[in-house]
């Protein structure tokens, strides 16, 4: 998908649009960049993917998603990943590329959306990279028992996380899917009060014994509609090295953990399939 060159430059590509199930897609390219393409679903910004440097992490919530993947495990050792939501498949071609022999699957619901990115942001054939199409939590249900080492829920129809994928029962079927230690991370969005998210951190502490969230701190004091990454795990989590990394990205975030997290959630309720909802949708401009 390389431009044309005019006297001696490049040419930026041409946007490429289509249709999808959730809506109008379109692959920006980015003029910064000459083979990085920013993936845009109904105005929302889905992911950013950099055909020639695959580590390169442009949105800020995939650069903590990133480092969640760094910090599971020593540098370059292989995992098995389970992505339920793939978009432009950036975090499996970053994992792929950082941690090579690692085994990943991708649950995408959206066909029309798996198509678009693999005609036009194919990836290494090496990589052992599956993707299933179907519903995230359908998918998951699939999975046998004690077969993944990292779990990373990123999904979103209409711009919204459904309302099934955040419950304490759908957290149980990820605890049966991850192995003994194994770490749970989940990219979410909320603004204003955050109660959507002060429900989802109560809902994943009650399924695992430590969890923090990663996030810009406008977002986090309810000023700015944004992302937060969550992650959790059984065992103690590298938080002093997850602050560093998030406190020195591009646009710095801060990390909430222990007492500090319990004040944050401020007896929120546990999230069941009875009561579960989706995530609130962005407003107006929120990506403008």
């Amino acid at each position: 998908m390389a431009g044309k060159r005019r006297g001696g430059r490049a040419r930026t590509p041409d946007a490429v649009t289509a249709q999808v199930a959730g809506g109008a897609a379109v692959l920006v390219p980015d003029r910064e960049r000459p083979q990085a393409w920013a993936l845009v679903v109904e105005g929302a910004p889905q992911s950013h993917v950099d055909l020639a440097e695959p580590d390169h992490l442009g949105f800020s919530y995939q650069r903590r998603l990133g480092h969640v993947i760094d910090l599971v495990a020593p540098p370059g050792m292989p995992l098995r990943v389970l992505h339920l939501g793939g978009g432009a498949l950036t975090l499996a071609r970053y994992t792929a590329f950082t941690r090579p022999r690692s085994t990943q699957q991708v649950i995408e619901v959206d066909s029309a959306l798996v198509d678009l990115v693999r005609a036009h942001l194919p990836w290494d054939r090496g990589w052992r990279i599956k993707v299933r199409e179907g519903d995230a939590r359908a998918g998951l249900a699939k999975i046998p028992d004690s077969w993944a080492d990292l779990v990373i829920a990123d999904v979103f129809g209409g711009a919204r996380t459904p309302a099934h994928l955040t419950s304490a029962e759908f957290l149980t079927d990820v605890r049966r899917v991850l192995r003994a230690g194994g770490d749970y991370a989940a990219n979410l969005t909320d603004g204003g009060a955050l109660a959507f998210l002060r429900g989802q951190v109560a809902t994943v502490r009650a399924a695992f014994g430590e969890v923090c969230v990663a996030a810009d701190p406008a977002v986090l004091r309810g000023r700015r509609f944004g992302n937060a990454v969550l992650w959790a795990a059984d065992h103690d989590l590298p938080v002093a090295d997850l602050t560093r990394r998030v406190a020195t990205d591009p646009h710095p975030g801060r990390v909430e953990h222990g007492q500090s997290l319990t004040d944050f959630v401020a007896g929120a309720a546990v999230v069941t399939d009875a009561t579960a909802a989706p995530s609130p949708p962005p407003p107006p401009g929120a990506f403008g």
